[in-house]
Formats: C-alpha cells, sequence, structure tokens
C-alpha cells in the first residue's frame, strides 16, 4: 500500500516521495504520525557478500542517510549472520557459502562505505552499525522453532517471489536458504527489542521478506512496526543499475578509482539524468527541474553536476573536484591527464612486448580478444592519442621511455599503462 505526498506530514516520507524513493509501504497512514511524533529508529540489512558495496545499494544507502538529515535515527545492520546462508531474493542459483574470514574482511571494507554517508555517534539520531550474528549464532534450534519458527506459513512461504521465481524456474532451492527469510524477520524482532527500531527498508525484491519481520513483531511482542521500500532502480536500457560492461561499480576507492567512478555517473543516459539526480545527490528539487530541461549539448552540465555531486558524496569535494579536473584536460585538452586509472605491467612484461589487445583485456576495456580486435579495426583505439590500426601491435620497454603510456578506446575510455621495475 502506498500514500500521496497529499496525505503525508513528515519531512522523510514527503522527501522519499517527492525524490522518487517509495515504492510500497506497509501501513503510511501509521508510519507518517510516528515520524512526527519523535525520532523514529530504522534499518536496512546489508549482507557481506563482497568488501564493498556498490552502487546498485546506493539508493538504500541514500534512504538512510535522508532519514538522518531529517531527524530519526539510522540503523545499519550488517548480516554477519544471515551471508553464513546467503539471500535468494532475485538468484537463480545458490550463493556460495564464505568463510568465517571472508565474511569478516567483507564486513571491514563496507563499513568504510558508510562513514562517507552517515554520522556515527551516540546521540539520539547518531546512525548505529549493528552485526546479526550477535544473535543469531546463539540461537538454540529448538526453542528458536518454537518462539519463531510456528510464526510462519510455508504455503504463504512458497508464494513469495524470491522462493517462487526459483520453483518455477525449476532451480534448487536448499533448506538452508529457506530458512533466510526466517531469519531477516527475525532480525527485526531483536531490533525492536534492542534498540527501539520501528522501520525496516530496502529494495522492492525485500517485501515480502519485510513483511514477514512486521508481523512477526507485532504477534509477538504486540508492538507495531513498519515496512518500506524502494523501486528496482534500471538503466534507460534496461539494465541493472550497479553493473557496467567493466564490472560492478564499486563504492570503495581501492575497488573502483574515483575517477572511474567519476566518469560512471557522467557517461549517464540523457533519460536518466533528472531522476539520477533526484535519487543520488542532494541537489534542492527546483535546480534539478531547471537541469532537466536542458537539452543536447547543454545537458552534458546536468550530467557533470551528477558527477560532482554524486563523487563528492561518497568519495569526499577534493577528490571529486581532482576527478573533475583529470576528466576535463583527457577530453579538452587531451593532454596525459595524470590521475587517470592505472594498469601496470611488469618489466619483463615490457621487455617482452605487450600485446595492445592485452592491455585491453586487462584494463577492461574489451572481454575477449574478438572484441578487441573489433575495436581496433573500428579505428575506436588510440595509444597515446594516436589511432591504432595494427591488430598485432604491442607496446615495448621503450615505449615507457617517458613515463606511463596513454591507453583509450573511443572518447572516454582511458587507462595509464605503466611499466614495472
Amino acid at each position: 500500500m502506498t500514500s500521496t505526498d497529499a496525505e503525508l506530514r513528515s519531512d522523510f516520507l514527503n522527501t522519499m516521495h517527492a525524490r522518487g524513493y517509495v515504492h510500497q509501504c506497509t501501513a503510511p497512514t501509521g508510519l507518517d504520525p510516528a515520524l512526527m511524533d519523535g525520532v523514529v529508529p530504522a534499518y536496512i540489512g546489508f549482507d557481506c557478500t563482497a568488501d564493498s558495496l556498490h552502487v546498485g545499494s546506493l539508493v538504500q544507502i541514500m534512504m538512510l542517510r535522508w532519514l538522518q538529515k531529517t531527524g530519526h535515527k539510522p540503523i545499519v545492520l550488517l548480516g554477519g549472520g544471515t551471508t553464513r546462508i546467503g539471500d535468494p531474493s532475485g538468484r537463480d542459483a545458490s550463493r556460495q557459502l564464505l568463510t568465517d574470514a571472508d565474511i569478516q574482511r567483507n564486513m571491514d571494507g563496507i563499513r568504510q562505505v558508510f562513514e562517507k554517508f552517515l554520522t556515527f555517534g551516540d546521540g539520539p539520531t547518531d546512525a548505529i552499525m549493528v552485526n546479526n550474528a550477535d544473535w543469531l549464532d546463539g540461537l538454540a534450534y529448538i526453542p528458536f522453532l518454537r518462539e519463531v519458527g510456528r510464526h510462519f506459513s510455508v504455503n504463504r512461504m512458497l508464494s513469495f517471489d524470491s522462493v517462487k521465481l526459483r520453483l518455477d524456474r525449476e532451480q534448487p532451492l536448499t533448506f538452508l536458504e529457506f530458512n533466510y527469510m526466517i531469519l531477516q524477520g527475525y532480525d527485526f524482532l531483536e531490533l525492536s527489542r534492542r534498540v527501539g527500531c520501528r522501520l525496516q527498508m530496502g529494495g522492492s525484491d525485500q517485501w515480502g521478506n519485510i513483511v514477514n519481520g512486521v508481523e512477526l513483531t507485532r504477534r509477538i511482542d504486540q508492538r507495531e512496526v513498519y515496512g518500506l521500500t524502494s523501486p528496482l532502480i534500471t538503466l534507460a536500457n534496461g539494465q541493472k543499475m550497479g553493473k557496467t560492461a567493466q564490472g560492478a561499480v564499486w563504492l570503495n576507492a581501492d575497488r573502483l578509482s574515483v575517477y572511474d567512478y567519476w566518469q560512471f555517473w557522467r557517461n549517464t543516459a540523457d533519460a536518466d539524468v533528472g531522476r539520477f539526480l533526484r535519487l543520488f545527490t542532494e541537489l534542492p528539487l527546483d535546480e534539478i527541474a531547471e537541469l532537466e530541461k536542458l537539452e543536447g549539448q547543454d545537458l552534458n552540465a546536468a550530467k557533470k553536476r551528477l558527477a560532482d555531486a554524486a563523487t563528492a558524496m561518497a568519495h569526499g569535494e577534493a577528490a571529486a573536484a581532482a576527478a573533475a579536473e583529470t576528466a576535463r584536460r583527457a577530453f579538452e585538452e587531451g593532454d596525459s591527464a595524470e590521475g587517470l586509472p592505472t594498469l601496470t605491467i611488469t618489466a619483463a612484461e615490457a621487455a617482452e612486448g605487450a600485446s595492445v589487445i592485452d592491455l585491453m583485456i586487462a584494463a577492461g576495456m574489451a572481454k575477449s580478444r574478438g572484441e578487441a580486435r573489433k575495436l581496433i579495426r573500428g579505428g575506436g583505439v588510440r595509444v597515446a592519442d594516436e589511432k591504432v590500426s595494427d591488430e598485432a601491435m604491442s607496446l615495448a620497454a621503450d615505449s615507457f621511455g617517458q613515463g606511463p603510456v596513454k591507453l583509450s578506446v573511443g572518447k572516454k575510455r582511458h587507462v595509464l599503462v605503466h611499466a614495472g621495475d
């Protein structure tokens, strides 16, 4: 069930609707007054399947950020326990089981993301970070089944998309994964008890899991809590948000350079610019409305504004400005543009002659040798700003006599190739 903007009084829900974050809400007529009455603690869970989050999680991160900016308390739940099982939502196959060491390493990397977006501390609206392993690891199986399991209907669980889609495709769903939604529902109950959590948020694929937690908390503790989901964000071409031909758009700089992050936003399709400005920046809506009016080449100014604002939020103002200046020099002045993404080859590789095609694949500029050859034949590959016409071209040791060599594909994809010692 959803609610219209005209019916809302709370700053948070008004912001969520105005900027396009709302897909479904369990009880907006109850949540809105709760948000007006005082500080509402709310959480989103993030399983630790990698050592960074990517922009596919950025809508949820921004929801927590706006929650805090409108006077409420964000709770970041890291799934140290649930990651051991793996969320079946949107999956055709079971996730790879990770070791405890893998999960801990991933948790450490994910923590770095949130430090850029939220203010943590002990105050009433300061964010906190919790780990569901703190309560899940110590559960006794039989008592848990008696207290919690009896509130879950298998008939209903089979109707949820996370289960139904897997079964419809005749893909196996393990009993381990089938337990995931019970554990996620229990997370909400525990957070309600431990820190007074009133709201769980997440992507639209989490609706069933969120509803389970709302109903479980109401049945066991007779406490009214709420659920809110965001729509699935796709690009104008239908591609899933957070993925590119070169791989995931990571939020940690050690996984993706600040320059590449800036370029991702700068390369936003015309049709996505206004929507992404509302979702992924804090620019005022009236300013965004003016930027949306731009057309043709003028729309590039809006894309740069998006790239600057989104990058500053994730990596800081100075890093965003440096990335923008690197791009300006690369595209407007055509210089060597220090600060571009780098690829380092060994001195031995340089001595043997590093194939341009191999370098393109290593840099993520082509997925295969066939694709690299096609790009060269199409005239889209340049070395040191000179077009490559020979598919067998290699960079030898003397190619690096003046320092790194810029390898380019098209007008917007560049990498500096260094030869190591």
